[in-house]
């Protein structure tokens, strides 16, 4: 049942392979503005965040394993910026797999992005929806017919995953895919060619459609929303495969990806031809070394504990603040600068005692009431990028990671400076 990575792909900077050198905030009626520059940031939008219905209207789609309930409740309205005002910080704490086990880690972050008005990402694994008793429906590309390098769940953690992915589209946050097997390394996604990726893609769908048939569970409400629809991003297993993936991804006219192996803290741009959006997870500051790590959780372990997920003890507590410190500096950095939106990935995993757990929980909750910054989904941060002004998209871009505007950001964007 773990969502084990290969680390093939996710070691930081600093380790031995070199492979890598993952606002959502209901719109707030006011924004704090920075004294320091007079220019303001725009909220997401000024519009107030539509009510979750007690019960949905639902229009059902097959066999009633899913249903299209209208719109999103709890979406903000993206807004473009006017000329000369300072861009919000936007941060997306997303989740990899997104099964809930014994741990109860789904809920308690769900708990903790409505206690902060956030939304979040989470990246469903398709076969945490198919009973291991139903594996052989799962064709995986060039393996065995239900093979898969993570665990098929429990009927109990089946039933308790579907719970909180219905509930945490009604919270607002973005069910993206992890797609299925998780395949890494030398039989991994990285040898799939995009028909393989397009099987593996339709099988997650179908898998998500259909898991009242494949599960037998006649006691539970249909998800409430169209994966068809919902479905516009995702991230693969261990970062791998993404060349093959795109023309995929935009042929099924998927809006980004965030599988990328590492990326600078700097402003999002579209590739396959301006189809997508790039988001990958980026190189933060690692406090105590001169490499930067990844930012996610994963990696983070694997430059304090190698592969040993439960690690010294005694090195535990510091190992937390380490994390922590390391996604606070990465922030920090956009933040006090080109505010570039930032991307945290996350596993629901006790690794070396929960402590990364802990960890991206204290960043959340320091950062969350900041003026200006917006705890978004991937699919909120697409949305306003794709109503702001084209030339203003492009300034954004030449800033370099840490690099302010010249001359504040009044002068930077101002009217015509973009233009």
């Amino acid at each position: 049942m773990t969502d084990a990575l290969s680390r093939r792909a996710l070691l930081g900077a600093g380790a031995a392979t070199a492979a890598a050198v993952a606002a959502g905030c209901a719109p707030r009626a006011t924004t704090a503005v920075n004294k320091a520059d007079a220019a303001g940031a725009v909220p997401l939008s000024t519009a107030t965040a539509s009510p979750t219905p007690a019960k949905p209207p639902a229009t059902m789609i097959g066999d009633g394993s899913t249903s299209d309930t209208g719109s999103q409740p709890h979406q903000p309205v993206p807004v473009p910026l006017e000329p000369g005002q300072r861009p919000p910080q936007f941060v997306v704490f997303s989740w990899d797999g997104a099964g809930e086990l014994d741990n109860k880690l789904f809920s308690r972050f769900r708990t903790l992005a409505k206690e902060h008005n956030a939304s979040m990402t989470f990246f469903l694994s398709g076969i945490y929806t198919l009973p291991e008793g139903k594996k052989d429906l799962y064709r995986p590309p060039q393996h065995r017919i239900g093979a898969s390098d993570i665990g098929y769940l429990q009927d109990g953690h089946i039933r308790e995953t579907l719970t909180q992915i219905g509930a945490a589209w009604l919270d607002g946050h973005e069910i993206g895919t992890h797609f299925n097997g998780h395949f890494c390394g030398p039989s991994g996604g990285g040898r799939w060619s995009p028909e393989e990726w397009d099987s593996e893609i339709q099988q997650a769908m179908d898998f998500v459609m259909n898991w009242r048939t494949n599960t037998g569970f006649t006691d539970l409400p249909p998800l409430p929303f169209d994966y068809r629809k919902e479905l516009i991003g995702g991230r693969t297993p261990c970062l791998e495969g993404q060349r093959a993936l795109l023309p995929t991804a935009a042929a099924r006219g998927w809006k980004y990806d965030s599988s990328g192996p590492g990326g600078l803290q700097v402003w999002p741009q579209k590739f396959q031809n301006g189809a997508l959006w790039d988001m990958p997870l980026q190189s933060i500051p690692f406090p105590g070394h001169s490499f930067q790590v990844l930012s996610m959780d994963y990696n983070i372990m694997y430059n304090q504990s190698g592969d040993n997920t439960k690690g010294n003890p005694v090195l535990q507590d510091s190992w937390q603040r380490q994390a922590r410190d390391a996604y606070l500096a990465g922030f920090d950095r956009a933040y006090s600068t080109n505010r570039a939106p930032m991307y945290i990935g996350n596993h629901f995993e006790q690794w070396n005692g929960g402590i990364y757990m802990n960890a991206v929980e204290e960043v959340l909750r320091t950062i969350a009431d900041k003026p200006e910054v917006r705890l978004v989904s991937f699919r909120q941060l697409v949305q306003w990028l794709e109503v702001q002004d084209p030339a203003v998209l492009r300034k954004l871009q030449t800033l370099g990671p840490g690099e302010a505007p010249a001359g504040g950001w009044s002068a930077f964007l101002g009217t015509g400076a973009g233009r």
